[in-house]
């Protein structure tokens, strides 16, 4: 079928495909590196619970066959092994079975970890590197042209991504509509970057600008994806653009780059790719799965598409259970303040007024006011997002915050590898508690003067002193 293929985007089909491969590679270094201390046998909400109360349906994956860390390391540590073959281009070398075996197993591993991952993996990104990383299965390798199918496949969960980003803001906080949301939201968001204080001290003219240049490109840009080139190109590239400015101001692990991904396959790279390779046609079997694949997603489609022109609509929500076609967006409010959980501890036996108290330090999420904030977006740093989400109300925490404080108090080691600072190195303390302070950028006068970054004011307890039985403390450090 001639329809079928497009020979002139072999070269957006590679970008696509072998930077694809490095966020799986993130998600699953991510994975493997954070799991022990949040959904590890012994961690905060532990897989085996979550296994025995849920049944296959709810979660299927390689998991529901069996449970150990041991386990989860070697899918995970597998994961990251075959994403690193991708980007070599492994695949390329392969017959276009083999190809497609190859790509689907990076995501038959990554979903088998979503599953399991509970509040902890509750981020679109999850389900947007999944029902990519799903549709990359069929994409195919250098044996044939990139089928049309697909890429159109991929523009459709682009839209989807934007114009649903698009739409829950509009709806949502007026803050949107009155192009004020910025004066707020470099200081606010969950966890900013080395340039967020720059980028909240621009001038309001500027943050004016910036919304309403995100609405455009989320809410009228979106349309050009299924123009005719150059415009699907230019539309794509605008896309490119508005994603890396984001990625400058702040840290939203891989979303922003995996949405640069899914628009880099929209760019007719031609004109800079030169003649295509000589490819042979697609075999009738690999014709069929495709347009069976297209389907399937077309009629998954339904619900997704029904959420963005609905008034009740919901961010990141899947409607399979394979996170095949979902909804997307962020950020329908925004918070105007931005509080803070200190975690602190004392080795005191005895709690009095001059009790001194240390403070956990955490790798991402603002601590000490002098320290300027870091970079590590496209890498999740789960802990420390879900902090900002308690400091946001304690609901969010109940299920985990308990069993975090009580690691802090054995003095877990592998709680303590997710965080940048351990003020007790030799023991646990006796006592730890968690206080909300409310944090702000300081101004360049304040900066000179203090070398402070940040502004903190106490609000309230979070959670009041707590220690362990006298016989958990005496089993030490695990």
């Amino acid at each position: 079928m001639d329809w079928f293929t497009a020979d002139g985007y072999w070269l957006s089909r590679l970008v696509f495909q072998r930077s694809l491969a490095v966020v799986y590679l993130v998600a699953f270094v991510c994975a493997a590196l954070q799991f022990r201390a949040l959904i590890g046998e012994r961690g905060m909400l532990p897989v085996p619970d979550l296994l025995r109360r849920t049944p296959w349906r709810a979660a299927p994956g390689l998991f529901r066959l069996h449970y150990s860390d041991r386990f989860f390391a070697l899918v995970a540590w597998t994961g990251a092994a075959v994403s690193l073959a991708l980007v070599a281009g492994l695949d390329g070398h392969l017959p276009l079975w083999a190809a497609m075996v190859l790509w689907a197993v990076p995501w038959v591993l990554y979903l088998s970890i979503v599953q399991v991952g509970q509040t902890w993996y509750g981020f679109g990104w999850e389900s947007l590197l999944l029902e990519t990383g799903f549709l990359a299965v069929f994409l195919g390798n250098e044996e044939t042209a990139a089928p049309v199918l697909v890429l159109w496949l991929l523009r459709w969960l682009l839209f989807r991504l934007e114009f649903g980003a698009g739409l829950i803001k509009i709806r949502g906080d007026a803050c949107w509509r009155r192009l004020t949301c910025l004066d707020f939201h470099h200081e606010t968001q969950p966890m900013p970057g080395p340039l967020s204080w720059f980028f909240h001290r621009l001038p309001k003219p500027a943050h004016r600008v910036e919304v309403a240049a995100n609405h455009v490109t989320q809410l009228a840009v979106p349309f050009l994806l299924f123009t005719p080139q150059p415009v699907a190109s230019v539309a794509a590239g605008l896309m490119v653009v508005t994603q890396l400015w984001l990625v400058l101001s702040g840290n939203f692990a891989w979303l922003n780059w995996l949405t640069i991904v899914i628009a880099l396959a929209a760019i007719d790279w031609s004109p800079l790719a030169g003649p295509a390779p000589a490819v042979s046609a697609p075999p009738v079997w690999y014709e069929v799965v495709v347009i069976a694949v297209t389907a399937l997603v077309l009629a998954l489609s339904y619900r997704p598409a029904r959420n963005l022109a609905s008034r009740r609509q919901v961010m990141n929500r899947s409607f399979d259970p394979f996170h095949l076609v979902n909804t997307y967006g962020a950020f329908g409010s925004i918070s105007r303040t931005r509080l803070e959980v200190v975690v602190e501890g004392t080795d005191e036996p005895v709690i009095h007024e001059t009790t001194r108290w240390r403070e956990y330090g955490f790798r991402g999420k603002p601590g000490d006011p002098r320290r300027m904030p870091r970079q590590f977006a496209p890498y999740h740093l789960r802990l420390d997002w879900m902090m900002w989400f308690a400091a946001l109300s304690p609901a969010y925490a109940r299920s985990w915050f308990g069993p975090f404080t009580e690691r802090l108090l054995l003095g877990d080691r592998d709680t303590l590898r997710l965080l940048r600072h351990n003020p007790f190195p030799g023991a646990p303390p006796v006592h730890v508690r968690a206080r909300v302070f409310h944090y702000r950028f300081t101004d360049w006068h304040e900066l000179r003067s203090t070398g402070c970054w940040w502004h903190r004011t106490y609000v309230r307890d979070f959670m009041r002193p707590t220690s362990l039985p006298a016989p958990l403390r005496r089993r030490g450090p695990s």
